[in-house]
């Protein structure tokens, strides 16, 4: 979460070093779990001017889900997402049941990895390996994610009001940095530009120092990526081949900052810091068997804030389909002195320069982190921030002009909402190792509370945003090229169900029957173009809850019909790994490559009953939209 060299040939054959070359804490044995649904893997492929993310069924996928989770930055969970396997597979059926999220980003730490300059623990990987292993055998891909905030928890002193995570104790020890001090903040994230301790260190981890260690000398980015060749090459031998099909790809480094630019421009420091340091972790990645999975590497963490801006890897070159543009979003002017609330396609503009940016470097968009407080001043604009987010993730166009415009929109962005953290509200975190300082409310780290789910007393996982928000109609995988999506969910402002609801996908007055059928109603609408081949498997859409097998509505070329049933043109079945969650199957007949199809899915559990006229009215409308918009 945000608020916010020169021995490439070393680097090179450090790649290749191998587990073998550390001490191991645990030899455990593979354990056994679940076998999980196997999952084709996915590839970065182009379409058109753009990129996105294709299955081995030839379809284009579409990734959403959360982080798991802000606890790997707390020692009372061992820096893992969770104190337990069972917690894992809990938090994953509730994901999967709750949201229909079909991917995570599974945060591990560099300082639980490599405690010491010489060892490896491979008992923290396994826990890790397991833990991953709930969310693969539910049908749910992961991202893995070397997380840091900061760079260290070890930079500050236990009566520091904020603290990191990420760098062992010994690489702080062997810096000798100075006292820190944020000085006059207030977000933690300020510590990136003020708090000369923190910055001294990422400095010296760009620029590779050489330290002095008790297993000897060693460049500070070098035996990174020495326990990072170490970490992939485990993970991928204790997954099954389909189990690892499920993993997507690697992070290498979250939330990048500088340290000190050293007068050059945010892009200069990308080019010249960062983007080798991305080359070397590639290098990494495929000495480790990770060959075919893409780096998902982020920018200069600055680069689009709205204070400050510098960086977006704009000077790098075209990074291709061996790495993934992987971009954070956080709304910083509404949280800090912005007091407008949300509304209809306010985040258009900064969803639409993440798409720009990625066509611009050559491959797939992915939003790793993006939400907003769930308590504390200005957490009342919330839940619409978060629907805004989502909106704009699934067009970058406003609701209210989506249907003259629906083909600028652009593809829809695979996502990751920040966090998902099963023990919110109930932490027992020592800051700093400060026995005096326990921290027990929101997420227990910095007086951050981002996570959309808590436990009850019982022990039962409850969303705290409206469900509305969280489980949204979206494109899983379509078979062929996907052409434009949006969805009407109808959140209220408030939370528990209060607050103002507002529609703001708006149908034109020139489709009056399409404008009668939505009324009052959640909907969606995506459009598509049959492949060159024909298609090996249908077209999937995760459907909410509210959208049942009785009275959801489907309108268009494929089926128009109310209900659906287990089989046909439009048909329902479960999720995988769920035995409540739904999604819709769309499988065109006899459809010619090249062949636009437009569905409209409406929920109609309320409202007067759908009659066979309407329905009729309703696709002639869209059909002569279809054709308008998207002529074959």
């Amino acid at each position: 979460m945000r608020a916010a060299s020169s021995r490439a040939a070393r680097l090179a054959a450090s790649a290749l070093v191998t587990a073998l070359a550390f001490t191991s804490v645990s030899g455990n044995a593979h354990d056994a779990a679940a076998a999980p649904t196997a999952q084709t893997p996915l590839t970065v492929t182009a379409k058109r001017q753009s990129w996105f993310f294709r299955d081995g069924d030839g379809r284009e996928v579409t990734l959403r889900g959360f982080n798991v989770s802000g606890s790997t930055k707390l020692y009372e969970n061992s820096l893992l997402p969770f104190r337990s396997i069972a917690d894992a597979a809990r938090s994953a059926q509730a994901m999967r049941d709750l949201t229909g999220a079909n991917v995570i980003r599974f945060l591990i730490s560099w300082e639980g990895v490599q405690p010491s300059p010489s060892t490896i623990d491979y008992a923290y990987l396994d826990q890790a390996v397991q833990q991953i292993r709930a969310f693969t055998s539910r049908g749910i891909r992961v991202l893995v994610d070397y997380h840091q905030d900061l760079y260290s928890s070890y930079l500050f002193n236990q009566g520091s009001w904020y603290t990191g995570d990420g760098a062992p104790e010994w690489v702080i020890k062997a810096g000798n940095y100075p006292q820190e001090s944020c000085g006059i903040c207030f977000l933690w994230g300020q510590n990136m530009q003020t708090n000369e301790a923190v910055r001294r260190a990422a400095y010296d981890f760009w620029r590779d120092r050489r330290i002095s260690t008790a297993a000897g000398e060693v460049g500070v980015q070098e035996a990174f990526l020495q326990q990072a060749t170490a970490t992939m090459r485990h993970i991928k031998q204790r997954l099954s081949n389909e189990e690892f099909a499920s993993i997507i790809g690697f992070d290498p480094f979250n939330e990048p900052f500088d340290g000190g630019l050293s007068g050059q421009s945010g892009l200069e420091w990308e080019k010249t810091y960062l983007m080798p340091f991305y080359q070397r972790f590639r290098a990494a990645m495929d000495a480790a068997g990770w060959a075919s999975k893409p780096a998902f590497v982020e920018p200069l963490v600055f680069w689009n804030t709205g204070f400050f801006e510098e960086g977006g890897l704009a000077t790098v070159g075209a990074l291709g389909t061996r790495y993934v543009f992987n971009s954070h979003f956080y709304d910083g002017a509404r949280m800090t002195v912005d007091p407008s609330p949300a509304s209809d396609g306010v985040y258009d503009a900064a969803m639409n320069e993440i798409r720009d940016r990625a066509r611009a470097v050559a491959t797939a968009p992915f939003v790793s982190e993006f939400g907003h407080k769930l308590s504390g001043n200005g957490s009342d604009r919330t839940p619409w921030m978060v629907r805004a987010m989502y909106q704009a993730m699934d067009s970058g166009v406003p609701g209210k002009n989506w249907w003259q415009d629906a083909a600028a929109g652009g593809d829809v962005l695979s996502s990751t909402q920040w966090h998902w953290d099963i023990y919110s509200g109930r932490h027992h975190e020592l800051m700093n190792r400060n026995p005096a300082k326990v921290q027990t409310a929101g997420d227990a780290w910095n007086d951050e509370d981002f996570s959309v789910v808590a436990a009850d007393a019982s022990g039962v996982l409850r969303t705290r945003l409206d469900q509305a928000v969280l489980d949204r109609l979206y494109p899983t995988a379509v078979a062929g090229d996907l052409l434009a999506f949006a969805y009407e969910d109808l959140a209220r402002s408030g939370y528990g169900g209060a607050g103002q609801q507002q529609a703001w996908l708006t149908v034109p007055s020139s489709m009056p029957n399409i404008a009668s059928l939505v009324k009052d109603r959640r909907f969606g609408v995506v459009v598509w173009r049959e492949p060159a081949t024909a298609p090996t498997a249908p077209t999937e859409l995760h459907l909410p809850a509210s959208f049942t097998a009785a009275t959801t509505v489907v309108v268009g070329d494929v089926a128009t019909r109310v209900g659906l049933p287990a089989s046909g043109p439009a048909a329902i079945a479960t999720e995988t790994g769920s035995p409540t969650a739904r999604r819709m199957l769309l499988t065109p007949s006899g459809a010619a490559p090249g062949t636009v199809h437009a569905s409209l899915v409406v929920s109609a559990a309320t409202g007067p009953a759908v009659t066979p006229a309407q329905l009729a009215a309703a696709a002639t409308e869209l059909a002569a939209w279809k054709s308008a918009r998207f002529p074959t």
